[in-house]
């Protein structure tokens, strides 16, 4: 089986890294700088798990090494117009796009391009982020989730890429029930993005206010009622944890989005709190919390685009 990630952030990173060092033929899709970073340093990785620095192959462009049976699409949600394009040619008869973006939006999008038949579902639990000379520092949870959107039984790249993971330890796998999970992930992102984006602070910091263990709750709450209006209810055990999860004093839990806000960086707000308020509005549900957190990011935004954040 060939894999071919695009990215090697703190996900496709770590997960390429893994599968390479257990001998599975993975090729990483990098920009130029990134790429030769990569060839001339390997991948630095720095985990609980183990430090390795991983020689990968790496290319530029899609047309190399192709066409791949598995390609994992692990960018930034906003990236990923010129991420299709990347991997376009890249793609064969028989090739899975297994995408671990964050939202729920860029289905419609994939499956316009590639068609549906060709775009599993994909979701990733990996901590880390990257270093100042672009190591991955992975953190802890190393888990990657993907399956059928259709609940058909799951193509032999599938089951490949599943018996790939257990052999690099990774954690999870297939997923016989992929878009339950998926929104599960996503309730959780729409909360804990929204809150940390608007609050400015960790789960932990916003604990230590009067009101904020209740604000973070009623967004949890707006989110579920859209799963449910979706017909993706979450189960009470979910709701629990996440409740649990996200209350939990002194946590050092926080958003990923909150870094890319305090560098300055694009965020993802439209792709996971925006598509939620969205789809609350559709069904009438009323979200308060979402809507001010959605503000509060385009907000940002638009400071961003005229160069007010110097």
């Amino acid at each position: 089986m060939k894999i071919l990630i695009l990215g090697a952030g703190a996900v496709g990173g770590y997960w390429g890294a893994r599968l390479t060092q257990a001998g599975i033929d993975t090729t990483f899709l990098l920009r130029e700088k990134r790429a030769e970073t990569v060839r001339s340093a390997g991948l630095v990785v720095k985990s609980p798990k183990g430090d390795a620095v991983v020689p990968v192959k790496v290319v530029t462009k899609g047309s190399e090494g192709g066409p791949y049976d598995v390609i994992v699409l692990a960018c930034k949600a906003y990236d990923l117009d010129s991420a299709m394009d990347s991997i376009a040619p890249a793609v064969g008869p028989d090739t899975v796009i297994v995408p671990m973006l964050n939202g729920h939006a860029h289905f419609a999008t994939l499956d316009g391009k590639f068609g549906a038949a060709r775009v599993a579902g994909g979701l990733a639990r990996i901590s880390g982020m990257l270093g100042p000379n672009g190591e991955i520092l992975h953190s802890g949870a190393s888990g990657v989730s993907f399956g059928e959107r259709d609940g058909k039984p799951a193509r032999a790249s599938l089951v490949a890429l599943d018996a790939a993971c257990k052999k690099a330890g990774i954690d999870g796998g297939l997923n016989t029930n992929i878009n339950q999970d998926l929104w599960d992930k996503w309730i959780m992102l729409a909360t804990i993005a929204g809150m940390c984006a608007s609050m400015r602070g960790t789960i932990g910091d916003i604990m230590e206010s009067e009101d904020g263990a209740d604000i973070v709750r009623e967004t949890l709450e707006e989110s579920r009622k859209v799963a449910v209006a979706e017909g993706q209810p979450p189960s009470d055990k979910v709701v629990a944890n996440l409740q649990g999860m996200l209350t939990a004093k002194g946590s050092k839990a926080v958003a990923s989005i909150l870094g890319d806000m305090e560098k300055g960086g694009a965020a993802e707000g439209k792709q996971i709190v925006g598509d939620m308020l969205g789809r609350a509005r559709k069904h009438g549900i009323a979200a308060p919390n979402l809507r001010y957190a959605y503000v509060h990011l385009q907000t940002y935004e638009a400071r961003r685009a005229r160069g007010g954040l110097k």
